[in-house]
């Protein structure tokens, strides 16, 4: 089967002999948007229950949630290892040693062989890029940041409270620890136009970095955007216009940039709009259909300028 971009899943095969899983994990953190440090409220389309499964029960300790996400994905994928993925709200706003703490819990499994830590780039001071350095050196490290657009005026309207020079300043001093960087962009977003989007295609082209998550705006309940939405409704993106996009950004991006996301893995319960009631697998085939209609494939047009 054609590959038409690097996928993060062929990634992990040539890292690794065995199938190697992602366990999403809640280490009971909050968010410098939510708290005060740098904002109230939170971003405005934000709620992790939407996406982050262990948000929508009771807290329990991560010892336990790992346990259990490791026995769900052996029994049904037939997994082998494992990456825990402090994914739920923002995994570096804590003391050091809380993070350490959370960190070296996670990987007295055994069968442990990697973390991701998913964080906003204002969220990590020299100290805690100091201790994912040392964890770089032991097992497999990926830091996820946030960046949805480059586009200081799309944030702001959205209550990120987080301009495009603190992504740049943290992308910097990330990388000169040699450390692997995600980034997380957000399609469809209210006031942005094709042009901006694939101005932050350009952008993450630019800097190069290791891998990307890509996904659509979504409505979730109970968010400011919703209340929003039930006064003025937002456009969303439909399902074809979503395709097109996501493969008009793939088309910019370096070949080797991992791909890490392509669609975001939502609870239905949580969400208003769009609701396209497709599969992942279907959408990405349908990414996939896409490029073989145009000829294309993730690099084909990394040095074209924006229409």
């Amino acid at each position: 089967m054609t590959s038409y971009y690097r996928s993060y899943n062929g990634y992990l095969k040539e890292l690794f002999p065995y199938k190697v899983y992602k366990i999403p994990i809640d280490a009971g953190f909050t968010c410098p948007n939510i708290d005060g440090t740098v904002a109230f409220g939170g971003c405005t389309y934000c709620d992790n229950r939407s996406f982050s499964p262990n948000t929508r029960i009771p807290p329990r300790p991560i010892r336990d949630q790992i346990a259990s996400g490791m026995d769900f994905y052996r029994k049904r994928f037939g997994a082998e290892k494992f990456i825990v993925y402090f994914q739920a709200f923002t995994n570096t706003h804590g003391p050091v040693a809380q993070l350490k703490r959370l960190y070296d819990e996670a990987l007295t499994f055994r069968d442990t062989v990697g973390l991701a830590i998913g964080t906003r780039p204002d969220c990590v001071p020299e100290p805690v890029l100091d201790l994912l350095s040392d964890y770089h050196e032991r097992t497999l490290l990926w830091i996820e940041y946030g960046l949805q657009s480059v586009h200081d005026e799309t944030m702001a309207r959205l209550n990120r409270a987080q301009p495009y020079d603190c992504f740049l300043d943290a992308v910097e001093r990330t990388r000169r620890r040699g450390l692997h960087i995600c980034a997380h962009v957000i399609l469809g977003l209210p006031g942005e136009t094709r042009a901006m989007m694939m101005e932050t295609a350009e952008e993450v082209a630019r800097l190069d970095l290791g891998g990307i998550k890509i996904h659509h705006l979504y409505i979730a309940k109970d968010t400011a955007l919703a209340k929003h939405h039930e006064q003025r409704p937002l456009p969303t993106l439909a399902l074809t216009e979503y395709i097109a996009l996501v493969c008009d950004f793939l088309e910019r991006l370096p070949p080797a940039m991992i791909v890490e996301r392509l669609m975001g893995e939502l609870n239905e319960n949580y969400v208003i709009a769009p609701r396209w009631g497709e599969r992942k697998s279907t959408v990405l085939r349908l990414i996939d259909r896409e490029f073989e209609r145009r000829g294309s494939r993730q690099g084909t047009h990394r040095l074209a300028p924006i229409p």
